[in-house]
């Protein structure tokens, strides 16, 4: 009996040290179970994790104050545990903007943000994380459209794998759907602007009104390891990395009292442990989005495993 009773006992602290380090491995990355919901390129994740996107470059032709404009664009974000669920962020960014009569360049608006995981369940493959974000007024270039009112930005993000379907549905357990909506909230009424002169189509200052935006979207995933032998419907052997992942996004930007602009994206991600890769098309779905196929690509690091030295911790909780 103390034999059964040892053997027991060692195989029961052999499985909490496996779902311990399991549990701990996840939340590097943004992983519920056996899946991953890799970086999004036009809205974001629902994970909260030590990383950085250096860069997102996007090139994208859409209706701008008073004509159609050209945005080349470069962003950056870092994002920072400060405990195991909780994170900070900052981002910011450049771009051109081309009139056809007249460019500008600059930075853009630097946002601060806090963002929570709030919900996970590993056993249906579903995360829940929530943010409260604030752009910065008169941290970007007037010329590209940067804002020039404070901003506040609350959102939520969420993450929903159907690997933990029934066997009659088995067909279904690759796919995986992540979305996010963020209210986009100006403190002021009007601001500051360029644009182009309906009259005269010289570019000039000008004032526009600020409303609420709607930021929301979602994307359909696809996880290329379901397709191998290693998913067998119970919990993961290791993390889900190393892996092509094809996905759709859906983005809609959606101004109080105007149209909303919708765009749909296609592209692919490559997830490997230290980084991930990502390209994607930007194809309106109105005129108010524009008129013309746009694309972005992006680069992003996952800090805690490139890093170990410097990220392998939360800031304030030092586990």
């Amino acid at each position: 009996m103390r034999k059964a009773g040892l053997f027991d006992a060692r195989r029961l602290a052999a499985i909490a040290v496996a779902l311990f380090v399991s549990a701990t491995a996840a939340h590097a990355h943004g992983i519920a179970g056996n899946r991953f919901f890799p970086g999004t390129l036009t809205f974001d994740d629902p994970a909260v994790a030590d990383e950085a996107v250096l860069p997102l470059i996007s090139s994208i032709k859409r209706p701008g104050e008073g004509g159609d404009v050209i945005d080349n664009r470069i962003n950056w974000s870092f994002l920072r545990l400060l405990t195991p669920t909780v994170a900070f962020a900052v981002d910011s960014g450049a771009a051109a903007r081309n009139w056809g009569v007249s460019r500008r360049s600059g930075f853009d608006t630097t946002s601060l943000t806090i963002k929570s995981e709030i919900y996970r369940n590993d056993p249906h493959e579903m995360l829940i994380a929530a943010s409260l974000g604030w752009g910065i007024g008169r941290s970007g270039a007037l010329g590209i459209g940067a804002g020039a009112t404070d901003t506040i930005k609350p959102g939520i993000f969420f993450g929903k794998g159907f690997g933990d379907l029934p066997d009659q549905l088995g067909w279904l357990r690759p796919f995986g759907i992540a979305g996010g909506v963020v209210l986009e909230h100006p403190l002021s009424s009007t601001s500051p602007a360029l644009g182009l002169d309906p009259t005269t189509g010289a570019l000039g200052p000008t004032i526009v009104g600020n409303v609420d935006i709607l930021h929301w979207g979602f994307a359909v995933e696809f996880s290329t390891l379901y397709l191998t032998s290693r998913f067998t419907g119970g919990p993961p052997k290791e993390e889900p990395l190393n892996q092509w992942v094809p996905l759709v996004e859906f983005a809609f930007d959606s101004p109080r009292g105007q149209k909303t602009a919708a765009t749909v994206n296609p592209g692919i991600s490559y997830v490997a442990v230290t980084w991930q890769a990502a390209v994607e098309a930007v194809i309106p779905l109105n005129t108010q989005a524009g008129r013309t196929v746009g694309a972005r690509a992006q680069m992003l690091f996952f800090l805690d495993d490139l890093i170990p030295s410097l990220f392998g911790k939360p800031l304030l909780t030092g586990r």
